[in-house]
């Protein structure tokens, strides 16, 4: 096996193609990315044109595909929190509350006939977002923003479920272009905020309000970042101009120590014929006790497949109206992942994640075409 394959998020494609996929993770929890390397390790040339893709996931850990169900969606669009019933007894009481705080957004009594949205808790963040289906219990919430993602509960006398929902937005830019990561601020007030290179731990930005201080560190790394940093002294964002291949890695973002973090890899491009079958490799040997790994399928944006280690093996195929019904195969001893009987409906971006304790990383990350014979 050559060199290429043996490196982590190559900077290259198959054939030398002219482009490839970038990813941004942003975790709002407290996961360390270390040991990110996205040095040009191969000795390959950068491609001319690569895509970016923006991907926010927020106040998320891998065990929650275990003990949660996980709603990703896009900004702006809506999701329905399934309640599992067919239909409400006349002496059902169903809650539904969001937080850790545990905080009441709508409920049904059906002995009373009162059904109630409480949408002008939490600073009205859920403003005419939410929708309770009476006959079922289940919950839509609207014009989603990330002031809506967290944990979700139904609770009544015959259902207790949790949701997890989690946001993913997807931009694209071209080398050369600009790539902004937001800060998710409106104004900055009397923050200190802090932009990390966190493949490198290094420091490249930092705002101080109360001394008004705003300081860019382009010469650091060997100045890779020169000329390339803007800071937006409104909200706190950070700007890449001229981006290439070495800005590539783990970015942290530190507002009053409350931590933001964004992951930046490649995507591989690997092709397969129709009907043949095909292997995503996790480039492991081995899953150590305590790991867990997780497929997901980016186009849809849906879990797939994932390990518990030595606990849980499960493959999801039954999403996406039943696309990959009986053709899902994971490897519980190496985590790779392996397609059969392949049709051009399985052709998109799949991304492997992989959690050891506080850590978290984006293992595998590969942009398939199924082509027809």
């Amino acid at each position: 096996m050559s060199s290429y394959f043996r490196c982590w998020w190559s900077f290259t494609s198959f054939y030398n193609r002219a482009a490839s996929h970038q990813l941004i993770c942003h975790f709002i929890t407290e996961p360390v990315l270390k040991n990110l390397s996205f040095h040009m390790i191969c000795g390959l040339k950068p491609l001319k044109m690569f895509w970016i893709v923006l991907f926010c996931l927020c106040f998320w850990r891998l065990d929650d595909v275990f003990g949660q169900e996980i709603k990703l969606v896009k900004p702006g669009n809506s999701v329905t929190l399934n309640s599992c019933l067919t239909e409400m007894k006349d002496d059902d009481e169903i809650q539904w509350r969001f937080g850790y705080e545990n905080t009441l957004i709508a409920e049904i009594n059906k002995r009373v006939d009162n059904l109630t949205v409480n949408d002008d808790v939490l600073d009205e963040r859920f403003r005419d977002r939410l929708k309770l289906n009476n006959q079922t219990g289940s919950l839509t919430i609207t014009n989603i923003t990330t002031e809506h993602v967290g944990l979700y509960v139904i609770e009544s006398k015959s259902v207790r479920k949790s949701f997890f929902l989690t946001i993913i937005d997807e931009i694209s830019t071209k080398e050369g272009d600009s790539v902004t990561i937001n800060s998710g601020l409106t104004e900055i007030m009397d923050d200190k905020i802090q932009w990390r290179f966190r493949s490198e731990n290094t420091l490249i930005a930092e705002i101080n309000k109360q001394t008004n201080r705003f300081t860019v560190y382009d010469d650091v790394l060997d100045g890779r970042f020169r000329d390339r940093l803007k800071l937006n002294k409104q909200i706190g964002s950070l700007t890449i101009t001229n981006t290439t291949t070495q800005h590539a890695g783990a970015y942290e973002l530190d507002i009053n120590n409350v931590r933001k973090r964004f992951l930046l890899p490649v995507y591989d491009e690997i092709s397969v014929k129709e009907g043949d079958s095909l292997t995503l490799n996790s480039g492991r040997t081995e899953i150590t006790k305590g790991e867990m790994f997780v497929w997901l399928y980016m186009n849809e944006i849906t879990f797939i497949a994932g390990i518990k280690a030595w606990v849980d093996n499960t493959v999801y195929d039954d999403v996406l109206d039943g696309r990959f019904r009986d053709r899902l195969k994971l490897n519980k001893q190496i985590g790779s992942l392996t397609i059969t009987n392949t049709t051009t409906e399985d052709t998109g971006r799949y991304v492997l994640l992989i959690e050891r304790g506080p850590i978290i990383r984006l293992l595998k990350a590969l942009s398939v075409s199924v082509y027809a014979e």
